[in-house]
């Protein structure tokens, strides 16, 4: 396999869940279930990939307290601050090898997710170069934050930047937008992703970021090229 891409120009990576560990949905799952709530896919379908304040609103509910949004978020933000004491953030394996593969293809990158930029800088460490600029998108003012990569930061069509997440939610918004998309989902144990991004009709889901090699790619940028990113009974769910 040899010669340059011929549709795909730029890949969006997630942070979390991609490029470090899934620390969100043990937290999540521990704030609800430990005030007597219940955990389901339709409760994780509305938190994932939501603005704080939005997913705030689903946490408490979910959990049965009657909280602001500020009281939800700092109670959040404290017992995961406990849990990455137990549990920190961490690179995982094959998250760098990943990026240079893309990169060796001639595929610019970007990195995304909903905390602040510091969370980025602090975890990537010596290996934010391997992206390219901004490096990071903190996309809690416009989630999922799709469309705004692709046009606002690569200044691309929608056919030709990939992206890779955890989240079903991002998965369906690139279906309703024509984007290739990798869908890498969590392995925690009462989570919904995987089953959520085959509900969508998601095409590529991985389990180990080294599936993610240049085969595959190739095969997303010959569906990209063919306008057959997307299995056609998945985009046709949306009408």
């Amino acid at each position: 396999m040899t010669g340059p891409l011929r549709r795909l120009k730029a890949v969006a990576v997630n942070i979390d869940g991609v490029m470090l560990n899934d620390t969100f949905s043990p937290v999540i799952h521990h704030f609800i279930t430990s005030r007597g709530g219940r955990y389901s896919a339709e409760t994780e379908r509305r938190i994932f990939s939501q603005r704080q304040a939005d997913a705030a609103v689903v946490i408490a509910e979910a959990a049965g307290v009657d909280w602001s949004v500020e009281r939800t978020l700092e109670v959040y933000f404290q017992e995961r601050a406990e849990y990455l004491v137990r549990d920190p953030n961490r690179l995982l394996a094959g998250a760098v090898p990943l990026v240079g593969r893309l990169r060796a293809l001639g595929l610019r990158t970007v990195c995304y997710g909903g905390l602040e930029r510091s969370h980025f800088d602090r975890h990537l460490g010596d290996h934010t170069g391997l992206f390219d600029r901004p490096g990071y998108v903190c996309t809690n003012d416009f989630r999922p934050g799709v469309t705004e990569i692709v046009t606002e930061v690569f200044g691309l069509d929608h056919d030709e930047v990939l992206f890779i997440d955890d989240v079903a939610r991002v998965g369906e918004h690139a279906r309703a937008l024509g984007v290739p998309f990798i869908g890498h989902p969590s392995d925690f144990r009462h989570g919904f992703q995987r089953r959520l991004m085959r509900e969508a009709g998601v095409r590529h889901i991985v389990d180990s970021l080294d599936e993610i090699d240049e085969a595959l790619i190739r095969t997303l940028d010959a569906q990209a090229e063919a306008g057959e990113v997307w299995p056609r009974q998945a985009v046709a769910a949306l009408g």
